[in-house]
């Protein structure tokens, strides 16, 4: 018989999903809900210009944005990367990068427009 024990488990898997949650939860409310606008887009004769370009930073983190969501949910509904940990924790460990991509892209193209 194998016993496992929490050192060979390693991080629970609600801890990285729970991270990509959070992350996906403010990257569609930076985008959908207008948060990116308005902290980048401040009122003026110009918003509509601002508002084209970041729409272009909104679209290429987008991209990374998929990524990630295609990866967390990959890591949970495909059978055989959520039986094994380490394929998981690297499904994770993905779609979290890519988050933080998607975030990053996100803000650096916000910081460019304005």
């Amino acid at each position: 018989m194998i016993h496992v024990t929490r050192a060979h488990m390693g991080l629970s898997p609600a801890i990285p999903t729970v991270a990509s949650l959070l992350l996906a939860a403010l990257w569609a409310l930076s985008v959908f809900a207008g948060w990116g606008f308005a902290a980048f887009c401040e009122s003026g004769d110009l918003v509509a210009e601002c508002e084209r370009r970041l729409g272009f930073a909104v679209t290429l983190s987008g991209v990374f944005a998929v990524v990630a969501a295609v990866c967390t949910a990959g890591a949970w509904l495909a059978f055989a990367i959520h039986r094994n940990l380490s394929r998981f924790n690297i499904g994770m460990g993905v779609a979290i990068a890519a988050w933080v991509v998607a975030e990053g892209v996100l803000f650096i193209g916000g910081m460019l427009v304005r």
